[in-house]
């Protein structure tokens, strides 16, 4: 529930997150961690949004930290709530290239995680299932969510610079426009400004 609610209002979450200050770092962390370990979640709204708003290099350590939480989280909800999510049914609609893998062995986890959508929640459930060493089950998330967020991260730092740049320019172009056309506004600006006659 908390998961939806963070991607539906991204936008506001953005903004707290820019205007908390130094707790922005461990905010964005827990949201991530939170969003990361739900079931069939998509975090690529969020590693873009920390591009925006932590820049490359800390915005993927931001993901990379939460990534390792939302591993946590997800294999102790998963033991903890097995029941609530159908395995078996999982595994059968699984391609058969997956299939050749030994079920919750680290090659097994790495290609599930490759399919989009639900791959990530079925390698979850498995390796809380079949009580895979929890750090089998970080290290083969981080292998294939780290880059993918990593690579987004970037995106949305980039974008983010380009719309800066493109605002500049724009502020800049309007600005010696007004100066040499003579725009009204301008004059108006002056004449507010100007010094009393006497």
């Amino acid at each position: 529930m908390l998961a939806f609610f963070v991607i539906r209002h991204q936008p506001r979450v953005e903004h707290e997150i820019r205007i908390i200050g130094p707790f922005a770092y461990p905010l964005a962390v827990a949201i991530f961690a939170v969003v990361a370990s739900a079931p069939f979640s998509v975090t690529d709204a969020l590693a873009i949004m920390n591009g925006a708003i932590f820049g490359p290099i800390v915005g993927t350590i931001v993901d990379t930290v939460g990534l390792v939480l939302a591993a946590l989280l997800g294999y102790w909800i998963n033991l903890h709530a097995s029941k609530l999510f159908n395995l078996q049914e999982s595994l059968h609609r699984l391609p058969g290239w997956v299939k050749r893998f030994p079920v919750g062995s680290p090659a097994f986890l790495l290609a599930v995680r490759v399919i989009p959508g639900f791959g990530g929640t079925v390698a979850t459930a498995t390796a809380a299932t079949f009580r895979v060493p929890i750090w089998v089950h970080v290290w083969t998330m981080c292998a294939i969510a780290v880059p993918i967020c990593a690579l987004l991260t970037v995106f949305g730092d980039r974008v983010t610079v380009a719309v800066h740049g493109y605002e500049w320019r724009a502020r800049r172009y309007a600005h010696h426009y007004c100066l040499t056309h003579q725009c009204p506004h301008f004059h108006f600006r002056r004449r507010a400004t100007a010094s009393p006659s006497p």
